[in-house]
């Protein structure tokens, strides 16, 4: 009973940000029900930054550190089989993994409102590197109760004595090894998940260039009305002019009709007076 107390009580104090871990440990200790516990309680260790900003990691995703597993498995099988090829790229992606899980939980402490010096950003970094190298630090790590920063070094397991606050799993100082999955069912589930998420991010492309296609479909069927709209009152206007123009034609015509008239009516005169002009000529001569 006094175990699971001190196991419950753990796994709540080492959520806590390290500036609140001290004063609610002291209080848990206060208010545990069984003298063992409360020493057990008051017994354990503030976490480094480090390991408090791991510890909020795993807390925060669980399932996200399978990643980290599911390739700890598949280094094991390459470095059995001696395959050069297989460790180089796992090598990278194990670069990669650990490079982005740091900062995640940089940003993590930093949501919490607690600082990562570039110090404890390495340690963060290593104490990763080690769960991916050693099975034993890897179920250290998904406790969520580290004290202190991990590190692996030459071929020797990692030290984990105090590495862990409350209890262990298996109870003594190096943290048991977890059972490991089969590594060709790991490379098959983490292809299946790639190809899930591959699939979702490809549908969610083709929703969004199927709405901007619509888009452009729509916007275009409006320019199509608006200029069909505009042909029609051009061709009303047209037609207007054209109107106007046969009216100008036919007045042109009428106006043309007058004015040969009124050149004939001129000529007549004309002649009139020429001819007058000559019988008084002829008058005058005669007197």
């Amino acid at each position: 009973m006094a175990d699971t107390e001190v196991d419950e009580a753990a796994a709540r104090l080492y959520g806590l940000r390290p500036d609140e871990f001290t004063a609610a440990r002291d209080a848990a200790a206060s208010e545990a029900g069984e003298r063992s516990a409360s020493r057990a309680i008051r017994a354990l260790r503030r976490p480094s930054v480090a390991a408090w900003a791991v510890n909020v990691l795993v807390r925060a995703d669980p399932g996200r550190f399978e990643e980290v597993l599911a390739l700890a498995a598949e280094l094991r099988e390459a470095q059995d089989d001696l395959d050069a090829t297989a460790l180089t790229a796992l090598n990278r992606q194990r670069r990669d993994l650990v490079a982005a899980l740091t900062r995640d939980a940089v940003s993590l402490a930093g949501e919490a409102g607690v600082s990562v010096s570039a110090a404890s950003r390495d340690d963060v970094a290593r104490t990763l590197n080690a769960a991916l190298r050693d099975a034993g630090a890897a179920v250290a790590v998904q406790t969520g109760r580290l004290v202190r920063a991990l590190d692996a070094s030459g071929l020797d397991p990692v030290d984990l004595s105090g590495a862990v606050g409350g209890g262990t799993p298996g109870g003594g100082a190096r943290v048991a090894a977890a059972p490991r999955d089969d590594p060709a069912e790991l490379r098959a589930r983490r292809a299946a998940e790639k190809a899930v998420r591959e699939a979702e991010r490809g549908a969610t492309d083709a929703d969004r260039d199927l709405a901007a296609a619509r888009a452009r479909e729509e916007k275009a069927r409006e320019r199509s009305a608006l200029l069909s709209e505009r042909v029609s009152a051009l061709e009303q206007e047209l037609a207007r002019v054209a109107a106007q123009a046969d009216e100008a034609a036919a007045e042109a015509d009428r106006h043309a009709r007058e004015r040969d008239a009124a050149a004939a009516r001129a000529r007549e005169a004309a002649t009139r007076a020429e001819r007058a002009r000559a019988a008084l000529a002829a008058a005058s001569d005669s007197q």
